[in-house]
């Protein structure tokens, strides 16, 4: 796979991440189930710190309903199905391929439809109500997103965020204003595009959109890039 460097990102560059999603869906998602044990291990360490789906010891007092949005929820396995395993929890799930959120809204039919919504796009065109949500997933998502766009999407989901809300996030630990491939998992219509702060720019970021960060880890993933994941929590004031 030759990587290429690059200082501005295409001026098509959704229209053919879209294409190249819709593309290796099936290629992408069966290479990423090796994945699924990290984003587990992550989002628990998330959903420890959300408000528990029991109700209290007595019955009396029911549990605290929790909204979450994914960014980047592909298929919907296994994030957003966990996600919606918990009664509390309301899921608005996004993807810029129409073709992940055909295969999401097949493999969580059996859910219950009140507590998911769907939503095709770009993350950015995202309209969400200030301080709607108790928490903010995104998985191998805002990496494709050019440098500033990354920026401005953690402006918004400050601003979506309740105080006190939670971001699960992963960043490339590759300082590059664009990296690019033609031919991503070997499937020739596989056109992909990562940009990134490095790991001490991304966690910089983070704190300047109004967070502090509790949990930072780097991960090795498949073909040995590594990962920096971020939880962080929306400071109170």
């Amino acid at each position: 796979m030759t990587m290429a460097d690059q200082t501005a990102p295409p001026a098509d560059l959704k229209s053919r991440l879209k294409a190249s999603y819709d593309a290796i869906a099936p290629k992408y998602n069966e290479w990423t189930v090796p994945h699924s044990a990290t984003r587990l291990h992550y989002l628990n360490q998330l959903l420890d710190r959300l408000p528990s789906p029991e109700s209290d010891n007595d019955g009396d007092t029911a549990a605290a309903a929790v909204s979450v949005l994914e960014i980047g929820c592909g298929h919907g396995l296994p994030v957003t199905q966990t996600l919606l395993a918990r009664p509390n929890t309301t899921v608005t799930a996004n993807d810029l391929s129409s073709a992940q959120i055909a295969l999401a809204r097949r493999n969580l039919a059996s859910a219950d439809v009140a507590r998911l919504t769907l939503v095709e796009g770009d993350m950015l065109a995202l309209d969400l109500a200030p301080a709607s949500l108790d928490a903010v997933v995104g998985m191998y998502s805002v990496i494709h997103l050019p440098r500033a766009e990354q920026v401005q999407m953690l402006g918004h989901i400050a601003a979506w965020l309740k105080p006190g809300g939670w971001l699960l996030v992963n960043f490339g630990t590759i300082a590059a204003d664009g990296l690019q491939t033609d031919d991503w998992l070997g499937e020739g219509a596989g056109w992909m595009y990562w940009s990134g702060w490095g790991r001490e720019g991304s966690l910089e970021k983070v704190r300047a959109a109004g967070f502090e960060v509790v949990v930072e880890e780097t991960t090795e993933d498949a073909e040995d890039a590594d990962f920096l994941w971020v939880l962080a929590q929306k400071r109170e004031s």
